[in-house]
């Protein structure tokens, strides 16, 4: 189950909040191969150029996408230091070799515990709802143009990566100001805060760090298995269905794709038709974006710079084009077969306030170019939550 192996580290390549990317070098049936290696120094501590190292390369043999690194799981020469004793006794990544110890903002020790023991109402809060991580700055961008001043939380569940310090979109976006504050939640960890649950994760935002707006998707990672119920988003509903309880205001993000070559993911990915239409047991305001104002997918939303838009077979399909499909995806999710509220979002000036990202946008390894639906319906989303801000 896992692939093990002897390596060690050659020079330090990058870092960000939480990891260190090394060059190393990876041994294997006689031969050492060059690797990249991402080491968490809270985990296994922080080794030096020429340290042995012990790697998990299993995504890496296999080139799976978001798994492109072999895995640093201890130093082999030496012990990293004792973490200092602190207060919190909650354990995530749970009987796993690598199961850490943090203080749950929820838990007794917690000097927030109080607060949140009573808390039980969001307050009307907008949930915005995505099932990738990708979309996280998409909507973002929205929700500053709609919203210039709003605070907001990341809410990230453990469908996908269960260390939000693997993702460097995070950190961007922190850096960047355009992120208040990170909420890992269950079996992920390494957020500012951290919280047993969706639902406490969710209160933790609005209660303790009092943040305008929560977003809330899986780590990076999405798995999926070509089936209608075989993949890590189906979360997403159960998220829409927490926001509810919590008397939030759930704001479904569809995912979209012009370019995705599996017709199971064109137009709307049959994902968000699952967990909106057949998980979610609430109403929610699902944001359609409305694309009916570009006459094609290229040239309008990729400004004076067409050299940077795919051609031929791998051209995006038009907005246009895609918008009718959209639509007949789509009704089955609202009245009268459906319990969900359409909300019909302008994509106008988005692509401008998507260009101002601080952190590359990219989602199944296509960026903006590549795929403009994909952003500018979850930019749609994040504009329809700085709407309900102003409301």
């Amino acid at each position: 189950m896992i692939l093990w192996r002897e390596g060690r580290v050659t020079s330090e390549r990058r870092e960000w909040d939480g990891a260190v990317e090394y060059e190393a070098e990876v041994y294997s049936a006689g031969v050492w191969t060059a690797c990249r290696a991402l080491v968490y120094p809270s985990l296994v501590g922080r080794p030096v150029p020429g340290q042995r190292v012990l790697l998990n390369t299993t995504a890496l043999e296999r080139g799976l996408g978001t798994g492109g690194y072999a895995l640093v799981a201890a130093i082999l020469d030496e012990l990293p230091p004792d973490p200092r004793r602190g207060p919190g006794h909650l354990v995530k990544a749970r009987y796993t070799p690598l199961q850490a110890m943090v203080l749950g903002v929820d838990e007794q020790e917690s000097p927030h515990h109080e607060v949140l023991a009573e808390a039980d109402d969001l307050l009307g809060m907008p949930v915005v709802v995505a099932d990738l991580h990708s979309s996280l700055p998409a909507i973002l961008a929205g929700l500053r143009q709609a919203a210039p001043s709003a605070r907001v939380a990341y809410v990230m569940t453990d469908g996908g990566a269960l260390p939000a310090w693997f993702s460097r979109t995070i950190a961007g976006l922190r850096h960047a100001g355009w992120l208040d504050t990170c909420i890992t939640v269950g079996q992920a960890f390494g957020g500012d805060l951290e919280a047993v649950s969706v639902h406490t994760g969710l209160l933790a935002a609005r209660h303790v760090a009092q943040v305008d707006v929560a977003i809330v998707s899986q780590g990076p990672g999405n798995l999926g298995t070509g089936t209608k119920w075989g993949f890590s988003g189906v979360q997403a509903g159960e998220v829409l269905n927490a926001a509810a309880v919590l008397k939030g205001r759930p704001v479904a993000t569809l995912r979209v794709s012009g370019a995705d070559a599996r017709e199971r993911h064109r137009g709307v990915s049959h994902h968000s038709l699952t967990a909106y239409g057949r998980v979610a047991l609430v109403s929610a305001d699902v944001v359609v974006p409305d694309f009916s104002g570009f006459e094609d997918g290229v040239g309008p939303v990729l400004g004076g710079n067409p050299e940077s838009a795919p051609v031929g077979d791998n051209a995006p399909t038009p907005l246009a084009e895609l918008a009718p499909l959209i639509d007949r995806q789509v009704a089955g999710l609202f009245a009268p077969a459906g319990l969900h509220r359409e909300v019909r979002v302008g994509v106008d000036g988005l692509m401008d306030a998507l260009r101002e990202c601080p952190v590359g946008l990219s989602t199944m390894g296509r960026n903006l170019a590549a795929d403009p639906a994909a952003f500018l319906a979850a930019a749609a989303a994040g504009r329809h939550a700085g709407v309900l801000l102003n409301s």
